[in-house]
């Protein structure tokens, strides 16, 4: 399936030749390698770079277990190496596989950054990297790059992008995204029973046991009721307390909060889910505790759930958080404070604004939700946004089939089809 992904290699373009190592970092199966190898090779055919200045290797391919040794791969790539003013291009795959484990959870600097940091040296030589777990780019390794370290960070399918390799109209393809998410192989995938069992295989065979292998964990089914809990709360405040609760109370299992808080890190690690913060948009702070936590496709989602619960409204929400990291927004949970008199009291009500998405000084203040059939529903989506007194834009997304209109307040009310399906939608 042919899937241009121009974001991404534009995202690389605008990178060349800057003196960094590029690291391409995403969940396993995403569609890294086939940017870098095939997607970027194939950009630096079309200007002119011969193939004898691109070298690649893939670190998971066991033919090139030898090279997982940093010593040997700097031999060699050293090799390749021409001594001309030609550009040489590194394309080197799945750089996790050259560190070891304690080397994935520690501080001290892998070897591999040093063999990293000798080819930067050279003037002749432009550098690329995947990487599939997030300690690559922790604060305490990128400071071996001495600040020459540059993230493309990639995703699985936006609904854009899925629908550029789907047969069908807009809502069949909602429909579709939705229970079975934007992995790229499942595009090329004829029924839902070949989806389903990718999908649950590819989470338990390949994430799930490559965390266990990482980290060395003997409780894989807590890790595996943990998922569970969280993918059947995505979209929902939580914590490592509430979460300890539900295993007591439910699982019967005596997990303490501090292996959570963990597993939890793990999981993030490995790029299968994020977390939001709370913000208190009018006091401009961060509130530390409780979060939300999103999945990275929703069909991993829906398969670790062995797709009994595919859920719409969080669904949904969690399609437009994808969509708004994909776009390059940091995104938090919104709270706002509201007071008033009632019935000749004072009350104070706490109110949830889905998503407050920031990029350099531009924000949106975003809620996403299924239908407005009536005044009484609009006025609970838009009670938040019109206890925020700044003047970001304001916006409504609604699963409905609408036509963009404003309100008199000035909040923006817009079908989720045109948001994920224009690039611009957040400017109308």
């Amino acid at each position: 399936m042919d899937i241009k992904r121009d974001k991404y290699l534009s995202d690389l373009v605008n990178r060349m030749h800057n003196g960094m190592v590029k690291v391409v970092t995403g969940i396993r199966r995403c569609g890294k390698t086939y940017l870098l190898f095939e997607i970027f090779r194939n950009y630096l055919r079309e200007i002119g770079v011969s193939d004898s200045h691109v070298i690649e290797l893939a670190l998971d391919d066991e033919q090139n277990a030898q090279y997982r040794d940093p010593a040997t791969l700097s031999s060699y790539l050293h090799s390749r190496i021409a001594n001309d003013k030609n550009m040489h291009y590194v394309l080197l795959d799945e750089l996790q596989y050259a560190m070891t484990n304690e080397e994935l959870k520690g501080d001290d600097p892998p070897r591999l950054y040093g063999v990293l940091n000798g080819l930067l040296r050279l003037r002749n030589v432009d550098v690329y990297v995947t990487g599939s777990n997030s300690k690559l780019l922790s604060t305490d390794v990128m400071t071996q790059f001495r600040g020459r370290g540059d993230e493309v960070r990639i995703r699985p399918f936006s609904f854009a992008e899925f629908m550029e390799g789907f047969t069908g109209d807009t809502y069949q393809g909602w429909a579709e995204y939705v229970t079975f998410g934007g992995m790229p192989l499942t595009l090329s995938m004829n029924t839902d029973e070949q989806k389903t069992r990718y999908l649950e295989n590819l989470f338990t065979e390949t994430y799930l046991k490559d965390i266990v292998s990482r980290n060395k964990l003997t409780k894989t089914e807590e890790l595996e009721d943990l998922v569970n809990v969280l993918a059947s709360n995505v979209g929902a405040l939580t914590n490592p307390t509430k979460i300890e609760a539900t295993f007591r109370s439910v699982l019967h299992s005596r997990i303490s909060t501090n292996t959570i808080t963990a597993y939890i890190g793990y999981l993030i690690e490995a790029f299968l889910i994020e977390e939001a913060k709370r913000f208190d948009v009018k006091g401009r702070k961060y509130i530390g505790s409780p979060k939300k936590y999103f999945f990275t496709d929703t069909g991993l989602r829906n398969a670790c759930l062995g797709f009994r619960q595919v859920e719409q409204t969080h669904i949904m929400e969690n399609i437009v958080y994808n969509e708004l990291r994909m776009r390059g927004y940091s995104v938090d949970v919104g709270v706002v404070q509201k007071r008033g008199k009632e019935n000749g009291k004072d009350y104070r009500k706490t109110l949830e604004v889905d998503f407050v998405a920031n990029k350099g000084s531009t924000r949106y203040y975003i809620q996403s939700t299924l239908q407005l059939p009536d005044a009484q529903k609009i006025a609970q989506e838009t009670a938040s946004l019109n206890e925020v007194k700044d003047s970001f834009k304001k916006i409504v997304l609604v699963r409905d089939v609408m036509k963009a209109n404003r309100d008199e307040t000035g909040i923006l009310f817009m079908s989720v089809y045109d948001f994920l399906l224009n690039a611009n939608s957040l400017d109308w």
